[in-house]
C-alpha cells in the first residue's frame, strides 16, 4: 500500500503533475530527488489506488475464468504494485531502514509477480500460497514502517492496512482454497478494499498539501 511521507514545507509536489518540480539547490536534476518528489505527490497515490481497484474489479467481474487467467492478472498486478512500492520507498526522504523495508516490500511484490506470471502450471494451492505469502510479508514490514517511521502521513490508517494485510495472509495460508472462483472473490475483495483506502489517503494528502 502506497503512503507518502508526510509533506515538508518545501515545494510541493502538488504543483506540477505527479511531482515533476526542480531539484534541490545543489543537486540539479538528481534522480533520487525526483523520485522522492514523484513519491510524495498525491497524484501518484492516487494512480496506485486506482491501478488497484482496476485489478480488484477486474478479478471480481470475471469470476469464472480460468485458473491460467487468474495467475496473469495476479502476476500483472503484483508487478505494478512493486513498481508503486519502489517510487514510494523514496517518498519525503525517510530514514535508511524505513526506506530499506519499503525496497524489499516492493523486491516481494515483484519476485512473486514474475513467479506468477512464468508458471503456466500453478495450481491453486501454490498460487494461494504465493498470495498468502505476499500479503503476509508485506503486511508485517508495512507495520513495522507504520510504527518507526513517525513522519509517515495516515500512520494509523497505514497501520490498519498492514494489520489486516496480515490476516489477510493468514487466512490464505490457512484455510483450503479450492477453487479459483472463491481465490479470485478473496483478493478482488482485498484488492477493492485497499484501492479505496489508498484513494481516501491521495485526497487526504491533497487537503494537505494545499493548506
Amino acid at each position: 500500500m502506497t503512503f507518502p511521507e508526510r509533506p515538508a514545507p518545501q515545494p510541493t509536489a502538488d504543483d506540477e503533475p505527479f511531482g515533476r518540480s526542480s531539484a534541490p539547490p545543489g543537486s540539479p536534476g538528481d534522480p533520487l530527488d525526483r523520485l522522492a518528489l514523484v513519491g510524495a505527490s498525491w497524484k501518484w497515490v492516487l494512480v496506485s489506488a486506482l491501478a488497484t481497484l482496476v485489478f480488484g474489479v477486474l478479478l471480481l467481474v470475471w469470476p469464472d475464468k480460468s485458473l491460467r487467467v487468474v495467475a496473469v492478472l495476479i502476476g500483472l498486478y503484483l508487478l505494478a504494485a512493486g513498481v508503486f512500492q519502489f517510487v514510494a520507498a523514496f517518498a519525503g526522504h525517510p530514514q535508511a531502514g524505513e526506506r530499506w523495508s519499503r525496497l524489499l516490500v516492493a523486491v516481494v511484490y515483484v519476485v512473486a509477480g514474475v513467479l506468477c506470471l512464468r508458471g503456466p502450471e500453478l495450481t491453486i494451492t501454490v498460487l494461494a500460497l504465493i498470495i498468502g505469502m505476499v500479503w503476509l510479508v508485506s503486511g508485517m514490514l508495512g507495520a513495522y514502517a507504520a510504527v518507526a517511521d513517525k513522519t509517515l502521513a495516515h500512520r494509523g490508517l497505514a497501520f490498519g492496512m498492514a494489520v489486516l494485510g496480515i490476516v489477510a495472509g493468514i487466512v490464505v495460508l490457512c484455510l483450503p482454497i479450492e477453487s479459483a472462483v472463491a481465490l479470485t472473490r478473496l483478493l478482488g475483495l482485498w484488492l477493492v478494499l485497499l484501492g479505496l483506502a489508498e484513494a481516501a489517503a491521495a485526497f487526504a494528502l491533497r487537503s494537505s498539501l494545499r493548506r
